[in-house]
């Protein structure tokens, strides 16, 4: 019954977790009455105070309770539930808030970031499975599906974001990086077509789908409009009358400085449409205009899936946010 207590955390947390996880996975059942104080600081060699306090932290997440003679004793389950994304931004960050304060106490959320790694997600996929009630993941490449997915139940794992492979039975809430991307361009056509020029910048090593710029070409196409796709924003030169699509947040900053140092002004001389919204591109510059999927609406979806377990499968469309950039 020993833990190998870390110094990640307190010593009350990790105990709390790990009776918590005993509730969970149904080792302690409902009913069942806990080892006393004394025992538990005895087997786990720590203080009774510790063994005290993580008893308060169960009973505050409505797992335990206490009867005077009697002791405590389980009321319900914890369910453990695995937020896997690909990396930290303030639209995923938006997702994290949605998702999280829709759910009770009840649930424990461990969130984890895999860094578009193949090896760092298939290892946090392995060493997960049978720990978890619920596993919310964004995959680590658009189209490439980890075999290791197979090993957790479809009725427990739901898909995030990415998913332009075959995802069977597995539930998802993604986001659509071609026909989505240009439906919500032909929404701004009446726009871009005031512009000589419109350049998509995709640098070779970013993450987002570069099947995006066959979508990008098909719409300057379709509107006769001169388009080009730049990889590299080192060698991108800021000119009047051109716009300028970006995903980057920092080629966002870099093009709004350069036009400022060559006396440009966004929305004046240049548009710029960036992609996923962000609070700062609401006041900088007067606005810019960004295409993004609802974050708050993907996380309220991963959390009724996590409530409910009803099956879903769904594609969120990408929206237009409408500001003085464009």
């Amino acid at each position: 019954m020993k833990i190998n207590f870390g110094h990640q955390t307190t010593k009350v947390k990790q105990l709390a977790d790990k009776i918590g996880l005993d509730i969970s996975m149904g080792v302690l059942k409902p009913g069942a009455l806990l080892p006393s104080i004394n025992k538990l600081s005895t087997s786990y060699e720590v203080s009774r105070d510790t063994v005290f306090k993580a008893f308060l932290d169960l009973k505050e997440r409505g797992m335990i309770d206490s009867t005077p003679g009697k002791g405590y004793y389980v009321v319900s389950k914890l369910k453990n539930v695995l937020l896997l994304l690909d990396e930290f931004s303030p639209f995923k960050e938006e997702l994290y808030t949605s998702f999280a304060n829709r759910l009770s106490l009840h649930y424990k959320v461990d969130l984890l970031f895999h860094q578009y790694s193949e090896r760092l997600f298939n290892t946090i996929i392995r060493e997960s499975v049978g720990r978890y009630n619920k596993y919310i993941v964004m995959n680590f490449d658009n189209e490439k599906f980890s075999l290791q997915l197979n090993k957790i139940s479809p009725s427990k794992l739901l898909l995030l974001d990415f998913g332009k492979f075959d995802k069977g039975d597995f539930s998802y809430v993604c986001q659509d990086f071609d026909a989505g991307f240009y439906h919500a361009l032909q929404s701004l056509s009446e726009r871009m077509m005031k512009y000589q020029k419109i350049v998509f910048l995709l640098a070779k090593d970013s993450k987002h789908p570069h099947s995006s710029c066959d979508y990008f070409k098909k719409f300057c196409a379709d509107l006769e409009i001169c388009g080009e796709v730049a990889d590299n924003i080192d060698n991108l030169k800021i000119c009047k009358g051109e716009a300028y699509i970006v995903i980057r947040q920092s080629d966002v900053v870099n093009i709004i400085k350069r036009s400022r140092l060559q006396g440009l002004k966004c929305g004046i001389d240049f548009g710029l449409l960036a992609y996923n919204d962000i609070p700062a591109y609401e006041v900088i510059d007067q606005g810019i205009t960004a295409l993004s999927i609802d974050w708050e609406k993907m996380g309220a979806r991963a959390a009724a899936f996590v409530i409910d377990g009803k099956p879903m499968q769904i594609y969120l469309p990408t929206e237009v946010r409408l500001r003085a950039s464009l």
